[in-house]
């Protein structure tokens, strides 16, 4: 049998902020181009991150970049480009000040419901924190009091957020330079349960009464047109994490949770399963036969349903002579939901087919 790999860790947007910050402040001080620079992360662990560029453009102003590396994780910005320029503002200063700010390719928040204010660029405490703390670290080291500018760019961040949320999150410009540990640790999926938890605030800064979960953006799509009349912040892709998103939605104070899913991931809802990835659940044909059976008495189709290859087999098969059984899922998904979160929660599903039709809606049941 072969041995199972082990995931490589990698490192976040804030963590590649903070290598590049610090070796652009190494050349200035120590006159030397690093080659690589050592990074604490927020929890005591050190990390060794290699310099991709690092040249000095003035006396006092130096920029670097780092290649940041999302290890075995799944994320939009593994192998971007993040940089720093630094620039001493003060050399007799009467402590170690950095200030810290945004440029070309970093996201400016314009709504409400974020960490940061709307008018500020997208770099959360975390990212700040490792920055000001690399920076200190050079200065402390070497006796100086120096206040520095620290302005973070990504040179493809305008791009690379074109494939992110930031847009639906208002934030624009660029992506956000996130971290709350600075390490990305594989299958974690930390940026998008944050993303969530953020779009989720956000619908409710802007005055959203009700949140349409969707798990991506197909069923988004089709559950856009079927609510037309409510707002693009409205509506969230949940992606697999079903639990922690129906947690955000009720901390948040949200008493109306719309369920707007296809088939696969209703059976799944319906089955209890707080995360709908097929690594994280089955898609129990074996308890969908047993429902079929609940509602239909028929012992034959029942078990022919055990041979169905995919959830979309099931589901012809059931659409074309039961499609009571669909019913049956869909208030299943619902009595998941409300055991999943504390509060009282008025829940609605909705199942579509796979061309975008409703054929479950709770709210017409």
């Amino acid at each position: 049998m072969t041995a199972k790999k082990r995931l490589k860790t990698g490192f976040t947007t804030g963590t590649a902020a903070a290598a590049a910050t610090k070796g652009a402040l190494l050349l200035l001080v120590e006159k030397k181009i690093p080659l690589k620079v050592k990074i604490k992360f927020l929890t005591g662990d050190y990390i060794d991150i290699p310099v991709n560029t690092c040249v000095q453009k003035k006396t006092d102003q130096a920029v670097c970049t780092v290649i940041k590396d999302a290890g075995d994780d799944p994320d939009i910005t593994h192998k971007a480009v993040i940089g720093a320029k630094v620039t001493i503002l003060d050399k007799k200063h009467d402590k170690v000040e950095t200030r810290i700010t945004g440029s070309r390719g970093v996201g400016v928040v314009t709504k409400k419901g974020l960490e940061i204010e709307p008018g500020n660029f997208a770099i959360n405490s975390g990212p700040l924190e490792m920055i000001s703390q690399a920076a200190s670290e050079v200065l402390e080291k070497n006796g100086k009091n120096f206040l520095v500018s620290i302005k973070i760019f990504v040179p493809d961040g305008e791009k690379l957020a074109t494939k992110t949320l930031n847009k639906r999150l208002g934030i624009l410009g660029g992506i956000s330079i996130l971290g709350t540990t600075g390490i990305v640790r594989p299958m974690s999926h930390d940026a998008y349960i944050a993303t969530i938890r953020s779009a989720i605030s956000v619908a409710k800064a802007t005055g959203a009464e009700k949140v349409v979960l969707t798990t991506g953006r197909r069923s988004e799509r089709y559950a856009q047109l079927f609510f037309d009349n409510l707002p693009d912040e409205a509506f969230i892709q949940i992606g697999d994490f079903f639990q922690k998103s129906l947690d955000f939605a009720a901390e948040k104070g949200f008493r109306h949770i719309t369920l707007a899913v296809f088939f696969g991931k209703a059976i799944k809802m319906a089955n209890k399963n707080s995360n709908t990835h097929a690594s994280k659940s089955s898609l129990t044909m074996a308890n969908l036969s047993i429902w079929a059976y609940e509602v239909t008495r028929d012992e034959k189709f029942a078990k022919m349903l055990l041979s169905a290859h995919t959830a979309r087999h099931a589901f012809e098969l059931i659409n074309d002579k039961y499609p009571e059984i669909i019913s049956y899922v869909g208030m299943l998904m619902i009595k998941s939901a409300k055991e999943f979160t504390h509060f009282f929660v008025d829940v609605q599903s909705i199942i579509f087919d796979y061309s975008g039709r409703v054929v479950f809606n709770s709210d017409r049941y």
